[in-house]
């Protein structure tokens, strides 16, 4: 059986199921391994992990501890509150007015960024200036329609990840800050501290960037030196502002006092700190990498949900799930009908009941013709999220065009 138990219940002994927490924020080559001595469980401890999941068959029990059927069962009610929660996305344009726009802009961010990349790597100064129409131009399309750029952030190629999450980062930062009804021109400074915001990891070698296996202290060490690095990198140049400095200083801090680099707690980490650790960690979970798998949009908002008791303000994450969808726009979902879809567009009114592009029947394993399906205005609705691996589609194929 699969439980849920707290760090300090941590003993030798036990078989560790799930760390329970990102790829990137812990050594081990595994999520799951059996657990040999104190060292290991006072490592765990020291990573700042709080909670995770042991399996009692490979290893020992702890009696009390919930069941993993039983944490999700919660999770997925508290989803389900938030949604009942209405959601104000105001639209400009339609969907397919800004769709096509916003792919040109996504692929102009991602060249835009690589570039500064590169620069960096070449012992060049950032240069502001260069990426200020393009921030200016990402803040107007999602406020346009968030729907048309927000799913592009979900596409990314193993080889650009560095700088294809950065531009994933700025775009969700614009969609969070906007729920937040933040000014406009703070929202660009945000976004701007989104691009930027792991600049640092020019100077880490790829090596560790992409080892596909289990770190050492001195390259885990190297990896969490790119924050200082980024902050070196951004002195004296002109137009950083102290909102796009705090994205880029606090993107790894928690709100327990668990992060890095400086173990800032609670209210000492600003507004924009924390926004960026909520955004950074969800685009993080929910990418491809060359070492991990990324989980479903939904499942990676319930770890959201299950990590804000320690690492997040609880309130900025359901705002963020707010901003971005129960089902974001690019989730695959099966409905009740057993067809298959892509999210292509939230109901303002209600989150669980989004537009669908309809393409597949997932009992008769086949493909059907497309259809846009209005959630809110028909019998049928989401019985689950599904994995676009498992059913072999490529997502680029079905996001709005």
């Amino acid at each position: 059986m699969i439980k849920q138990i707290r760090t300090e219940q941590l003993k030798p002994g036990m078989y560790i199921h799930d760390l329970n927490c990102g790829w990137l924020d812990h050594p081990f080559v595994s999520n799951a391994f059996f657990v040999k001595d104190e060292a290991t469980v006072d490592k765990i401890a020291n990573l700042g992990i709080r909670e995770l999941y042991i399996d009692t068959v490979k290893g020992a029990d702890v009696w009390a501890a919930p069941t993993q059927s039983e944490v999700n069962a919660d999770l997925e009610r508290r989803l389900q509150e938030i949604a009942q929660k209405r959601a104000e996305k105001p639209v400009a344009t339609e969907l397919k007015d800004e769709a096509a726009r916003a792919r040109r802009l996504h692929g102009e961010a991602n060249k835009m960024a690589r570039l500064v990349l590169d620069d960096v790597r070449f012992g060049q100064k950032v240069q502001v200036e260069r990426l200020e129409p393009l921030v200016d131009s990402m803040v107007e399309s999602v406020f346009r329609h968030q729907d048309a750029l927000l799913p592009m952030a979900r596409l990314k190629n193993l080889d650009d990840y560095t700088f294809e999450h950065s531009v994933s980062v700025s775009t969700l930062l614009i969609a969070f800050g906007r729920t937040l009804k933040l000014p406009k021109e703070t929202i660009k400074e945000i976004a701007l501290g989104g691009l930027l915001h792991d600049i640092g990891k020019a100077h880490v070698p790829d090596a560790i960037l992409n080892k596909p296996a289990k770190l050492t202290d001195d390259e885990f060490a190297k990896m969490k030196s790119h924050v200082a690095e980024s902050l070196r990198l951004l002195e004296d140049v002109p137009g950083i502002s102290e909102a796009t400095r705090q994205v880029v200083a606090e993107h790894h801090e928690r709100f327990d006092g668990s992060g890095y680099p400086n173990r800032l707690p609670g209210s000492s980490i600003s507004l924009y700190g924390q926004m960026a650790a909520i955004v950074d960690v969800y685009d993080a979970i929910t990418s491809d990498k060359v070492y991990n798998r990324g989980m479903p949009p939904t499942q990676a908002l319930k770890k959201l949900l299950e990590w804000s008791k320690h690492h997040f303000d609880p309130q900025l994450v359901q705002t963020f799930i707010r901003a971005i969808g129960i089902y974001p726009t690019g989730t695959l979902v099966r409905l009740e009908s057993n067809r298959m879809g892509v999210v292509v567009e939230q109901n303002e009114g209600n989150l669980l009941q989004p537009m669908v592009r309809i393409f597949y029947h997932a009992a008769q394993q086949h493909y059907i013709p497309p259809e846009i399906v209005d959630l809110s205005k028909v019998q049928d609705k989401v019985a689950s999220f599904e994995n676009y691996d498992k059913w072999k589609i490529d997502p680029y194929q079905w996001l709005p065009a």
